[in-house]
């Protein structure tokens, strides 16, 4: 095999009350990534799409995610990596993550390497690291693992399949870029004890929920005290979204990353799309453009083509 295609899903992290640890996979918008043998040396990079991400493989997620897997394989293939992303850079919903995930995964099965899911999501930090400051994988291993996850622990990394039942997803992307080290810059660096116990209480009832596909117990916990209070304000109208979301039938919803897209979970397709109009006609009064998408909870994470 001398090339390979993948899908590469979009994501939704930092879910309401689980910052830097609680995410899940869309089964749309996504990637694709086509990984081509090549038989000069090093990796390059062809972007074939109009968002004018870096080309130099040091300063592209996909060719730093891709460099670090190849030199603890202890291997010096050639590589050509063409992305082709409908995931808009700076949209908060995993737009870094689909292309270094869908980068080590295309290698991973393209050169028999045999790395697990969690050694393949350590290799995709690493483009986290470049696009955000931060190694964290409330993104990657969503993308990688598929459904809901839970990352209990990045150093050393621990991920936590969770069950759930077959929940969608509304999501409204507002045409504006927060940049995700801009946005964890004003983060507070400390939170009252009595804020931090109640953020613990509901990601345990979050995860309780899912499991036992109690949807009102759902709804109870998708509270978050610490980080939505201060990102909000970097995103036009969103209260006014997430009210018009919970009015047409919503379970919860929140930031979506660092926004400024913001998501809505739903019982059911029908719900889904109810909430899609309520908040697209929220939405049309701000003069803002955006783009909305209805999307199950992927399964599977990126996907061989």
């Amino acid at each position: 095999m001398n090339d390979i295609t993948v899908s590469s899903p979009a994501t939704v992290s930092n879910v309401v009350c689980g910052f830097d640890c609680l995410g899940f996979a869309l089964d749309q918008p996504f990637d694709k990534l086509n990984i081509r043998k090549a038989d000069e040396k090093g990796i390059s990079i062809v972007n074939n799409d109009a968002f004018g991400l870096p080309t130099d493989p040091q300063m592209n997620v996909a060719g730093v995610a891709v460099s670090e897997m190849l030199r603890v394989a202890g291997i010096d293939q050639g590589l050509e990596i063409t992305s082709t992303k409908s995931i808009k850079p700076g949209s908060g919903i995993g737009s870094s993550a689909a292309s270094s995930c869908g980068a080590v995964v295309g290698v991973n099965e393209l050169l028999g390497l045999g790395f697990s899911k969690g050694e393949l999501v350590e290799f995709a930090m690493h483009g986290e690291m470049l696009a955000s400051g931060a190694r964290h994988a409330d993104n990657a291993a969503p993308c990688i693992y598929g459904g809901f996850v839970l990352v209990r622990s990045v150093d050393p990394l621990d991920i936590v399949e969770l069950s759930c039942p077959a929940l969608w997803a509304t999501v409204i992307h507002p045409q504006i870029e927060i940049k995700t080290a801009e946005a964890r810059a004003i983060l507070p660096k400390q939170v009252p004890l009595s804020s931090a116990v109640r953020q613990w209480s509901n990601l345990g009832a979050f995860v309780a929920a899912l499991s036992s596909g109690d949807l009102d117990l759902l709804n109870r916990s998708m509270e978050d005290v610490i980080v939505e209070p201060v990102r909000k304000s970097l995103i036009p109208h969103f209260d006014e979204v997430m009210k018009a979301g919970r009015s047409a039938g919503a379970i919860g919803g929140g930031i979506s990353g660092s926004g400024p897209s913001m998501f809505l979970l739903a019982e059911n397709e029908n719900s889904a799309r109810l909430i899609e109009q309520a908040i697209r006609s929220e939405y049309s009064a701000t003069g803002i453009e955006f783009n909305t998408y209805v999307s199950g909870i992927k399964s599977g994470g990126v996907s061989i083509l």
